[in-house]
C-alpha cells in the first residue's frame, strides 16, 4: 500500500502538469492563422480600402462638376452687372434729342446689337409700368396714392432690373401705387 501512496502523488503532478498542458494550448480562436485565412483578411481589408477611395473619389468628382456647373452662371451675372451702367448710359443718350438723324440712326443699330447679344445671353429685363410689384424683383423707392392705379402697381420705373434665370442681377427701382 505504501507504493500506492507514493504513486497517487506522482498521478496528481501529471494530472497537474495536463491540465497545463491544457491550459497552454491554444483555443481555436488562439490558434496561429494559416496562410490563406491571412491572405484573406489582406484581401478583404484592402478590398474595403479600395471600395472606400473609390466612393470618395466618386463624390469628389460629382462636388467638382456641381461646382464646375455654378461658376459660368455666376461669371455670366458678374459681367452683365458691369455693363448695366453703359447700357443705362446709352438709354439716357438714346432719349435726348439728336439733330443728326444718321448719328442717331448708328447708335439706334449699335445699342440694339447691344441688347440682342443681352437676350442671347439670357437676360431679360424686369420692372416695366403697370406689374404688380413683387419685392423679390423690384426695390420699391417711392410710393404714391393715386385712384387710378390698383393696389402694388408699379407706376414709373427709375432704373430698369435685369435677371438671368432666376438670378436677379440688378433689381429694378420702381415707384409703386397704394
Amino acid at each position: 500500500m505504501p507504493e500506492t501512496k507514493n504513486q497517487a502523488p506522482e498521478q496528481e503532478e501529471l494530472l497537474e502538469e495536463g491540465t497545463e498542458e491544457a491550459s497552454a494550448q491554444p483555443t481555436p480562436e488562439e490558434q496561429p492563422k494559416s496562410e490563406a485565412d491571412q491572405l484573406k483578411e489582406q484581401l478583404n481589408a484592402l478590398n474595403d480600402k479600395y471600395v472606400r477611395i473609390l466612393a470618395e473619389y466618386d463624390n469628389f468628382r460629382k462636388r467638382s462638376q456641381k461646382e464646375k456647373d455654378a461658376i459660368y452662371p455666376r461669371a455670366a451675372a458678374d459681367t452683365v452687372e458691369k455693363f448695366l451702367p453703359i447700357i443705362d448710359n446709352f438709354e439716357r443718350a438714346m432719349s435726348s434729342p439728336c439733330g443728326d438723324e444718321t448719328f442717331k440712326k448708328g447708335m439706334d443699330m449699335i445699342f440694339q446689337s447691344f441688347m440682342d447679344t443681352l437676350s442671347a445671353l439670357n437676360v431679360e429685363i424686369i420692372g416695366a409700368p403697370g406689374e404688380t410689384f413683387d419685392p423679390q424683383l423690384h426695390n420699391a423707392v417711392m410710393h404714391i396714392e393715386d385712384e387710378n392705379y390698383g393696389e402694388n402697381v408699379i407706376v414709373q420705373v427709375l432704373q430698369k432690373g435685369y435677371r438671368i434665370g432666376d438670378r436677379v442681377v440688378r433689381y429694378a427701382m420702381v415707384q409703386v401705387a397704394n
